[in-house]
């Protein structure tokens, strides 16, 4: 059991390293907007490739703060068979959904996000729009990785849930909401 302990936590920390960089995007993109607002209405002027690059970090905000909501329990979910249950009965919840739906959705995703990126990049996508960003295949190439993460977020909740079955851990610790009410 203490090797599930270990990649638990390591789990974890993906999954934090994900949220951190989606904090970061977050903060670039905030930064990306000012810019835009600035030169727009003041200077009279724009950038369609700084326009662009706001979508571009926006989708590495959803994308990799997926993973960090599915690990922090901070994703919407059913609570009406949820909330007020055991924690024997969360975990088993959560060990069927990561199962069942969280890692085989991160697989598919993973599948025809990696065909879309490489389809990208042989074709030298890029902007359609004058001035706009080139090599479109990197902002695409984080569908796969995403994915990826979502997928070891999944794991992460198998890995808990075994942890709260074993009665190591509980749904009411780090892991949920209610803990914090």
């Amino acid at each position: 059991m203490r090797w599930i302990v270990k990649l638990d936590n390591g789990l974890a920390r993906l999954s934090n390293i994900c949220g951190w960089i989606a904090c970061v995007a977050l903060i670039l993109m905030l930064f990306n907007v000012f810019y835009d607002v600035i030169t727009r209405y003041v200077f009279n002027d724009v950038s369609i490739g700084m326009q662009e690059m706001e979508w571009h970090l926006y989708s590495v905000v959803f994308l990799l703060g997926i993973p960090y909501a599915l690990r922090t329990d901070g994703h919407v979910r059913v609570d009406v068979f949820y909330q007020g249950r055991s924690d024997r009965f969360k975990a088993i919840i959560n060990l069927a959904g990561a199962l069942a739906f969280v890692i085989p959705f991160a697989a598919l995703i993973a599948t025809y996000g990696y065909s879309f990126t490489v389809e990208s990049y042989n074709l030298g996508e890029s902007s359609g729009d004058p001035g706009g960003l080139p090599y479109r295949w990197i902002i695409k190439s984080v569908i796969p990785l995403s994915a990826f993460f979502i997928a070891t977020s999944g794991l992460g909740m198998v890995t808990y849930a075994l942890r709260v079955l074993a009665g190591e851990q509980s749904y009411h610790d780090e892991n949920s909401k209610e803990g914090l009410a």
